[in-house]
């Protein structure tokens, strides 16, 4: 039998023990033993495979588990190294990927609840009567899910001392997502607050522990030294720009061949190379996990599946919709670029505060440089990066967001829509070309530049401003004589139907010529038979012409 797909499998041992497919990153530990400071930091995008990176330390390091799950793997082949630190520590392991709220109260109790958690768990592992009494009351404090939150701010640093205690061995601490209960604080307007707590705790974990061995942390940005982690003096940083671990976070070319070739779909490796890989960490080119999972579950079922944009449901997209919110032209512009496949030159800022991220369009830039949905091409020259989106799966990500972004902006000007909808019912060709341009040159252009169908962005564009007028009946290529148009609508309380063909001009002196060649088509395929049979007793043809941000509107009525 095949191995299980790992879809949100985030647990090492029953990656292993549950016969999981699993891609070997447990170099990863010879390379941390190697490089570790004290405080050790790791960056990447979500959906990368951080949380099971870190499970898998907290598998090989902590005293009391299983050893034989790494049989086989990597990491056995360093006997030395094994028998030095396999199941040598006392491991304090959290993840703060949970501690997402709306408002303050709500994430700190979640915090409270994950450390709690925590704490029950170290406790299990104990001999009570091992345990002296000031150390079981202190257990008993920090297994409050209610505890107060000077409790909560020491938690960390009681746990270590305890443990060291208990064990006579220094601690390792792991912390999973770190940044993510500051992203949703920065979200939902309660950053300052939360970033108090989180300085709190960390300080007095990573600072001033003497309990400590060595701490593991891993997050999404790279947030500022001088925001959270002040004074901290043996702290490595490990980013998406390092060489450093560079493989060993998301898959290489290599592994996924063998996986799609496993799963019997070495055939889908151009396609899936297309949609999910060229991210760029270090020097390695490297594939989204999550996507390319996915999408070997449907190469499964189908062998002719359909690459999808698997991480456009995971990950809020939220900085996306933000970042377009604020585009001014000169962004639209080098949006539409990257929509085209091209690069742009971009100064980054790798560490950057909350509170900095919204002051300019610039640092967003770098923002979504860190978080995964652009990545570099070549080598920075300094600080700037020839930046480019990844692959389609993330393009996709960008155009459903301007779309949205698009759709709101219009439904704000309701008496617009009206007078652009009024203008096709009266058979305004003027009036519609001068609306109809304005409006594309408010959008940001996702026109496909890799399909020869570039009339897709301006049908998109057009079918979702037709379809505010709840009185019209619209349908989408509609079958209707010999093919299929592109929009038809019937305006039943008038008797009017109206048949729109779109199509894509090469230059600007094309434009009449395409409106021209796109009414012929609605004659020649006989595009409004079906309105003439339903019997509507006025039919209006539009041929539409589009270049770039150009319009051209052409009329045919029939009565």
């Amino acid at each position: 039998m095949q191995k299980r797909l790992p879809i949100g499998i985030e647990n090492f041992e029953d990656m292993i023990n549950e016969d999981y497919y699993y891609i070997d990153k447990t170099g990863l530990i010879k390379q941390l033993i190697a490089e570790k400071g004290l405080v050790n930091l790791f960056t990447r995008p979500r959906r990368f495979g951080k949380s099971l990176n870190m499970s898998m330390l907290r598998y090989f390091f902590e005293i009391g588990n299983d050893p034989k799950i790494f049989e086989g793997l990597e990491i056995s082949k360093e006997k030395e190294l094994c028998d030095q630190y396999m199941g040598k520590f006392p491991v304090i392991s959290i993840s703060l990927k949970g501690a997402k709220a709306g408002d303050y109260q709500t994430a700190k109790h979640m915090m409270k609840y994950i450390v709690g958690g925590e704490a029950r768990r170290i406790y299990q592992r104990m001999s009570e009567d091992q345990l002296n009494e000031t150390h079981k009351e202190e257990m008993k404090r920090l297994m409050e899910y209610e505890m107060e939150d000077t409790t909560l701010m020491a938690a960390l640093w009681n746990l270590s001392l305890i443990l060291k205690e208990y064990y006579g061995k220094k601690v390792i601490i792991l912390i999973d997502e770190y940044d993510v209960p500051l992203d949703k604080a920065f979200e939902n307007g309660y950053y300052n607050e939360m970033i108090i707590l989180i300085r709190n705790m960390l300080e007095q974990a990573l600072k001033t522990n003497d309990n400590l061995y060595m701490a593991v942390l891993t997050g999404c940005l790279r947030i500022a030294r001088e925001s959270i982690f002040t004074g901290l003096n043996n702290f490595n940083i490990f980013s998406i720009t390092d060489q450093y671990f560079d493989e060993y976070f998301g898959f290489t070319d290599k592994e996924v061949k063998e996986m799609l070739k496993y799963y019997g779909a070495p055939e889908a490796f151009d396609e899936t190379k297309k949609w999910y890989d060229g991210y760029r960490f270090g020097n390695e080119d490297i594939y989204c996990p999550w996507d390319v999972i996915n999408h070997c579950k449907a190469l499964k079922v189908d062998k002719e599946a359909i690459p999808q944009p698997y991480w456009i449901n995971t990950s809020g997209n939220y900085i996306i919709k933000r970042f377009i919110e604020k585009a001014n032209q000169q962004t639209r512009r080098e949006i539409e670029q990257l929509i085209e496949g091209k690069a742009i030159n971009k100064e980054i800022r790798l560490e950057l505060t909350y509170n900095e991220l919204d002051n300019t369009i610039e640092n967003l830039w770098s923002v979504l440089f860190a978080t995964g949905y652009l990545t570099q091409q070549g080598k920075p020259q300094g600080r700037t990066y020839s930046l480019t989106i990844p692959n389609e799966s993330i393009r996709q990500i960008f155009i459903e967001q301007i779309q949205e972004w698009f759709k709101e902006t219009t439904r704000k000007d309701e008496n617009q829509l009206k007078d652009f909808c009024k203008a096709f019912e009266e058979g305004d060709a003027q009036a519609i070309e001068q609306q109809f341009t304005q409006y594309l040159i408010k959008t940001i252009s996702i026109r496909d530049t890799f399909t020869s169908k570039k009339e897709n962005f301006y049908h998109g564009v057009l079918l979702g401003l037709l379809s505010y007028d709840p009185d019209w009946y619209i349908t989408s290529n509609t079958e209707s004589g010999d093919g299929y148009s592109d929009i038809m609508i019937e305006v039943e309380h008038k008797q009017m139907g109206i048949v729109i063909e779109i199509k894509y001009a090469e230059n600007v002196k094309a434009l009449d010529q395409a409106c021209e060649k796109a009414l012929k088509q609605i004659k020649e395929k006989h595009y409004d038979q079906k309105l003439e049979e339903e019997g509507y007793e006025t039919i209006l043809n539009y041929g539409i012409a589009c270049y770039k941000k150009r319009c051209k509107v052409l009329l045919q009525e029939k009565k």
